[in-house]
């Protein structure tokens, strides 16, 4: 039988300058994590209690995240965009587009790789984001306008970089082969904001779904304000625009990369564009 995962959570390392709701949100959901690791066991985390707003099945972990950050909300009567309770309106100018736990299965099975991402946007421009990973602490904010922290590898060419994917799900194996193929090495993480967090940094290189529309926004939020700031890029294989938006039912097949040129490298390598 499975048993608790009972090493403590550590409290989020958030950088000064975070905003207030942001920062009130993620040490929530911080302690909303650490609170369930301790009191159930990991089957029960597992276990799958309601479809999501977003259509996928959501665990007794991912609620009662969830539920601790919809409270900040209420309280500073902001909105929710967010995987697992969806939308939450409060008629607010500011919205918070959140993904409590990226990467619920590892953070079930005890896998130290699952992470807490929340963006914020005014009026559908984001001015704000947070990353932090569940297990360490480690934080990653970026503000719009004010000089980035973090810096990208600076990777231009796809040939010999370091890439992390996501698992193929059969209609993308050609392409995720094709990526692949061309990179030196491939890392499956399973946590799709830390891993964008990670290309911030300069850690790896890019981060991409290879074509299975499998990412939501919640998914790209933090990235696409963190990434372009250390000087990367963030955009859909197929060239959907990126947009805040409450239509949970929207996926793309998301590409964060460290620079605009292997970002698009990448999303030709997808689509089959891209010269052999």
């Amino acid at each position: 039988m499975l048993t608790n995962a009972v090493w403590p959570v550590p409290e989020p390392d958030i950088p000064a300058g975070t905003s207030a709701v942001l920062a009130e949100v993620t040490r929530a959901a911080v302690t909303a994590f650490g609170a369930a690791r301790q009191s159930y066991r990991r089957e029960q985390l597992g276990e799958q209690v309601r479809i999501g707003a977003d259509g996928t099945p959501t665990t007794l972990l991912d609620i009662l995240v969830d539920t601790a950050v919809a409270e900040v909300i209420d309280r500073h009567r902001v909105n929710l965009i967010s995987e697992e309770i969806g939308v939450i309106d409060h008629g607010s100018a500011l919205t918070l587009v959140v993904d409590p736990v990226d990467g619920t299965a590892n953070a079930v099975a005890g896998v130290p790789l699952a992470s807490f991402a929340g963006a914020v946007a005014v009026d559908g421009v984001l001015t704000e984001a947070l990353t932090c990973w569940l297990d360490t602490g480690r934080c990653w904010h970026a503000a719009a306008g004010q000089p980035s922290r973090y810096r990208t590898s600076g990777r231009r060419e796809l040939d010999g970089a370091a890439v992390s994917l996501l698992r193929p799900h059969g209609q993308d194996d050609d392409s995720w082969w094709r990526v692949a193929r061309r990179a030196a090495r491939v890392r499956i993480l399973s946590s799709s904001c830390l891993e964008a967090a990670l290309v911030a940094e300069g850690a790896t290189d890019a981060f991409a779904d290879a074509g299975s529309d499998t990412h939501r926004i919640m998914d790209l939020a933090a990235a696409m304000l963190t990434v372009p700031a250390a000087g990367g890029a963030v955009l859909d294989a197929h060239g959907r625009p990126l947009e805040i938006s409450t239509d949970l039912s929207r996926r793309w097949s998301g590409v964060v990369a460290a620079t605009p040129e292997l970002a698009e490298q990448i999303a030709d390598t997808i689509t089959g564009e891209a010269t052999p």
